[in-house]
């Protein structure tokens, strides 16, 4: 395995490592107050090492996780010393939409002679927050235009210095959001779960000592990249393209090609998006952290499941971005809904690609799915003293595998859903039916997952906000299988928009029926 560490050694180690990421995760889900974290999980966390390399992740949200080392770099280029604790959510500087509030605690060695503490690592956990401002309740709009229009924008801010807390930093954030109460416990359940991976970490150290846990860092990263190169190397040299689109970006209806050519070569994944649209009006664009997201995240997907999860995954991925380009998003470019569907096309893309660049190279034990759901369903109702949010699940693609699952979070989500009783305890709203869409995947030899149905009944007046995709476009199928059936919403009888925002009388019945899952094989 290495110099230093045998197989045993190493995958005890890496599984340490996993373990102290999903205790933080566990702590933040027990000690969150909105349902959208504390139920639906919709959080990451990580723990990189002193140089910024992520060690270790939980299995969280992979759109969340692929982008977070950029948080990291962005606190690291901010002047990061010991002990502080960052928090930030700007698309220019590490973060992905602004709803992503990112916190970041510098890991002291608790072992330091006097003088200034040596940094060892960082504790990163990123969650998104049912509101932090902008135009309408929930922070994801509809018809936005600018990223201001969105919500507050936070640089990498301290809100500690040298663990001394800076309170004026948190009373500016929660002056500029609809709910506060819930937003300060949401950030101290963060930033607790920042602590007992600062705690983890350095326990680590005290255990191995500084220099074996640089070398078990080493080993466990070189090997996750050995693995991953071992895998690109059955599609050595194999080469192919796909495209796709976006339905339109909530201003404009045209559709916004995703164009993705991929190669293998020297057992590293080229992908270039070179042909995909520019930046549009909307707020469909996205920074290039999620392009990034979505490129590991498919890698990792061809791999075994006993991959670690870490930068080693990373090494092995070259991404060429047009300058111009939806996934490279510029401020003042608004995003709030690139983040979650864009970062779904650009996997359902990459994922056809590599399909083409198997074939091309008759590279039948590679197993690459149909295109899922390919949209995160987001739905957001509020009213003042109140926002809700929550994104749902659908059909997964079919494969040479077998069936596609029914009724799951696919590609950059893996939410849970919001449970049913939680959501009416907590908001002044109904679940009159929540079933499976049967029927809605795609048919062939193995069957797409079928989507869907939720319908929420609003008990007082408030506002309801959509950004869904695959309405107009089905989800294609693969090697001959037939295409998911397109999602749909309504309110009451009538058909709405896949992107819309609407006004909900009390006794309204707002209706989402999620897309299904391709369909594999003729």
């Amino acid at each position: 395995m290495s110099d230093t560490f045998d197989a045993l050694e190493l995958t005890v180690f890496s599984q340490g490592v996993a373990m102290l990421a999903e205790e933080m995760g566990s702590l933040l889900e027990r000690s969150s107050i909105s349902p959208n974290i504390r139920e639906r999980r919709d959080a990451s966390c990580a723990l990189f090492d002193a140089q910024g390399r992520m060690v270790a992740q939980a299995a969280h949200i992979p759109v969340h996780l692929g982008a977070m080392p950029e948080a990291v770099a962005a606190v690291r280029a901010a002047g990061a010393c010991a002990g502080d604790v960052f928090l930030l959510n700007d698309p220019a500087h590490g973060g992905s939409h602004l709803p992503d509030l990112t916190m970041v605690e510098v890991i002291a060695d608790p072992g330091a002679s006097a003088g200034a503490p040596r940094i060892i690592g960082y504790a990163a956990v990123r969650a998104h927050h049912a509101d932090v401002g902008g135009m309408s309740p929930g922070s994801m709009p509809f018809g936005a235009t600018e990223l201001f229009q969105e919500g507050l924008i936070v640089p990498p801010v301290r809100i500690e210095v040298a663990g001394a807390p800076q309170a004026d930093v948190l009373r500016l954030v929660l002056a500029n959001v609809r709910t506060p109460a819930e937003r300060e416990g949401d950030l101290r359940a963060q930033r607790a779960a920042c602590a007992a991976g600062a705690r983890g970490w350095q326990a680590l150290q005290a255990r191995l000592g500084a220099a074996a846990l640089e070398s078990a860092v080493n080993a466990l990263l070189d090997y996750t990249e050995r693995r991953i190169r071992a895998r690109l190397s059955m599609l050595e040299g194999a080469s192919g393209a796909a495209q796709d689109v976006l339905e339109s970006d909530g201003v404009d209806d045209a559709p916004i090609p995703i164009v993705v050519a991929a190669r293998v070569e020297n057992a590293t994944l080229h992908l270039d998006l070179t042909g995909t649209s520019g930046a549009v009006r909307g707020n469909v664009n996205a920074p290039p952290a999620v392009a990034r997201a979505a490129a590991v995240f498919v890698l990792r997907v061809l791999c075994d499941d006993d991959v670690p999860v870490n930068d080693g995954v990373a090494r092995a991925v070259s991404l060429v971005i047009p300058d111009d380009c939806v996934a490279n998003a510029k401020r003042p470019s608004a995003v709030a809904a690139g983040n979650v569907e864009l970062s779904q096309r650009l996997t359902d893309v990459c994922f056809a690609a590599l399909a083409h660049a198997a074939a091309s190279v008759h590279a039948a034990d590679v197993i690459i799915p149909a295109a899922g759901q390919g949209t995160m369903n987001n739905v957001t109702l509020g009213a003042p003293g109140w926002t809700f949010y929550e994104t749902l699940g659908g059909g997964q693609g079919a494969s040479r595998r077998g069936d596609g699952p029914d009724a799951v979070h696919v590609g950059m989500s893996n939410t849970r859903n919001t449970p049913i009783e939680a959501l009416e305890r907590a908001y002044p709203l109904r679940v009159v039916e929540y079933a499976v869409r049967r029927g809605s995947g795609g048919t062939g030899v193995h069957r797409g997952g079928d989507g869907v149905v939720r319908r929420y009944q609003a008990m007082e007046a408030c506002t309801a906000t959509l950004l869904t995709e695959r309405r107009a476009v089905a989800p294609p199928g693969s090697e001959g299988g037939k295409p998911g059936a397109m999602g749909r919403n309504l309110l009451n009888a009538d058909v709405l928009p896949a992107k819309t925002r609407v006004a909900m009388r009390a006794g309204d019945v707002l209706t989402i029926e999620t897309p299904g899952g391709g369909g594999w094989g003729a």
